[in-house]
C-alpha cells in the first residue's frame, strides 16, 4: 500500500482517478478543501509546500486539476491565457518542483493533460497548448528526476460522466468511462514506466 496524494479529488477526473487507487492510502486535496482532507492551490508554491509538510512523507502525487479558459484565439485575452497557463501548465510544474523536496525515493508524479492537443476543437486553443506543454514536460523531465522518482501524464478524452457538460463542444468524440481512465492512473502509480504520455481514447 502506497501513500498517495490525490489533488482534485472532488472533480469528475479526480473521481475517475480514485477508482484506480483503491488499494492505496489516498489523501485527498482540492482548491476549495470542501469534502477533502486538505486545501491546496497548485498555482501557489507556498500552498503546495504547506500541503506536503502537513501530509508528511508520501509515495505518489496524482494531479487531476488544471483550470482552462475557452475562447476563439482571436478573442482570447491576456488574462484568459494567463489563468490557463498558470494553472494547467505552471501549476503542475510547480507541483513537481516543490514535491521533489518531500516525496519518497522511488515515488511517482502523475499529471493531467488532455486529448485536445491531439484532436483540436474550436475555442480550446489554451487547453490544447498547455496540454501539449505538459506532455512535453513529462517526456523530458523524466530524464532529470533524482532518486529513481518517476513521472507520467494521463492524456484522456472526455469522460462519460462529464459528457453532459462537454458533449456539445466535442461533436464526433466518443466519451470513455471514468473507470477506464482510472486504469491509466493505476498503471502510472503502480507500474514502472516513466516519461510516458498515457493516452485514454475511444
Amino acid at each position: 500500500m502506497k501513500k498517495v496524494i490525490l489533488i482534485g479529488a472532488q472533480g469528475k477526473m479526480g473521481q475517475a482517478a480514485l477508482t484506480g487507487l483503491q488499494k492505496h492510502h489516498v489523501i485527498t486535496a482540492s482548491r476549495s478543501g470542501n469534502g477533502t482532507d486538505y486545501q491546496v492551490d497548485i498555482t501557489d508554491k507556498k500552498s503546495l509546500k504547506a500541503l506536503f509538510e502537513k501530509v508528511g512523507p508520501f509515495d505518489a502525487v496524482v494531479n487531476t486539476v488544471g483550470y482552462c479558459e475557452y475562447a476563439d484565439f482571436t478573442d482570447m485575452t491576456d488574462e484568459q491565457w494567463d489563468a490557463t497557463v498558470q494553472s494547467k501548465m505552471i501549476g503542475q510544474i510547480n507541483l513537481v518542483k516543490v514535491g521533489l523536496e518531500f516525496i519518497n525515493d522511488g515515488g511517482s508524479f502523475t499529471l493531467i493533460s488532455g486529448i485536445l492537443n491531439v484532436k483540436p476543437i474550436p475555442m480550446a486553443i489554451a487547453d490544447a497548448t498547455t496540454s501539449g506543454a505538459i506532455d512535453t514536460f513529462v517526456r523530458c523531465v523524466a530524464h532529470e528526476l533524482p532518486r529513481s522518482i518517476r513521472i507520467n501524464v494521463i492524456n484522456p478524452t472526455v469522460l462519460e460522466e462529464a459528457w453532459d457538460v462537454y458533449g456539445d463542444m466535442m461533436p464526433g468524440f466518443q466519451p470513455v468511462p471514468g473507470t477506464l481512465v482510472g486504469k491509466a492512473f493505476e498503471r502510472s502509480v503502480d507500474g514502472f514506466i516513466t516519461g510516458q504520455v498515457i493516452f485514454v481514447d475511444a
